[in-house]
C-alpha cells in the first residue's frame, strides 16, 4: 500500500471511530442537557441512568477501539485472551438479544491474530440485528493461528462488501468507513502470509482466518 492509500485507509479509520461514537457521546450530552433543567426526583433519576449507561457504552467502546485498531497490548508479540474477551463481552452486554460462548485454547494469542479475532468478531456482531449468537473460537495449531467467529439468527444482517474487503477483493479507491476494518486485518492476514474467509446463510455467518505465527514464537 502506497503512502497516499495508507493516509487515505487512517482517515477512514478514524471516521469508523467516530461514526460508532457519535451515539453514545451524544447520549451523554443529551442526559447533562437534561440533568440541567430537570427539577423532578424521579426524572433526574432517569437522567442519571441515561449517563451512567452512556458513560459505559463509550468506555466499552473505546477499549475495544484501542485493542482492535490502536496498539494496545504492550510491546510484546502475545496478548492476554482474556483481554480481548473482556472487550467483546462488553460490547455483547451493550446489543440486544445476543449471547457470546467463547471456545479459546490458549491463555494468549498473537498481537495480529488478536486484531483479527476482534475485528471479526465486531463484523459477526454488528450483523445479529435480531438478536442471536455469537460463538468464538481460537486455536494455535501446526504453526499457525486459526480463528472462527460464528453468528447465528434470524436475518443476518451483512453487506457481502465487507466480505470482498476481508478477501482482499476491494479496491482501496472503493473502501469506505464501513469497510476500512474490514481491510485492515486483510492487510495483516496478508503481511503474515495468511488469509480470511467467510460464508453466508440465510440465518448464519462464519468468519474464519488462518495466521502463521510469527518466527519468534514458533517451537
Amino acid at each position: 500500500m502506497n503512502d497516499d492509500a495508507s493516509l487515505d485507509l487512517a482517515a477512514l479509520m478514524c471516521s469508523r471511530l467516530c461514526h460508532d461514537m457519535l451515539s453514545p457521546v451524544g447520549a451523554l450530552s443529551n442526559g447533562l442537557e437534561l440533568l440541567a433543567d430537570e427539577t423532578d426526583p424521579q426524572m433526574r433519576e432517569q437522567c442519571m441512568d441515561l449517563l451512567e449507561q452512556s458513560a459505559r457504552t463509550s468506555t466499552d467502546k473505546l477499549k475495544f477501539f484501542r485493542l482492535a485498531f490502536g496498539a494496545a497490548g504492550g510491546f510484546g508479540e502475545m496478548v492476554e485472551v482474556s483481554e480481548a474477551k473482556s472487550v467483546i463481552d462488553s460490547l455483547v452486554a451493550n446489543a440486544k438479544r445476543v449471547e457470546a460462548h467463547w471456545a479459546m485454547d490458549a491463555a494468549k494469542l498473537p498481537k495480529d491474530a488478536v486484531k483479527v479475532l476482534l475485528n471479526l468478531a465486531h463484523i459477526a456482531l454488528e450483523t445479529l440485528v435480531r438478536g442471536g449468537s455469537l460463538d468464538i473460537g481460537a486455536e494455535m495449531r501446526g504453526g499457525n493461528t486459526e480463528i472462527v467467529v460464528r453468528a447465528s439468527g434470524p436475518k443476518i444482517a451483512f453487506d457481502e462488501t465487507i466480505g470482498k474487503a476481508l478477501q482482499g477483493d476491494l479496491a482501496a479507491r472503493d473502501l469506505s468507513s464501513r469497510t476500512a476494518p474490514a481491510h485492515m486485518i486483510a492487510m495483516l492476514a496478508e503481511r503474515s502470509g495468511g488469509g480470511l474467509q467467510y460464508q453466508l446463510g440465510e440465518d448464519a455467518l462464519v468468519l474464519g482466518a488462518v495466521l502463521p505465527q510469527p518466527e519468534g514464537l514458533i517451537g
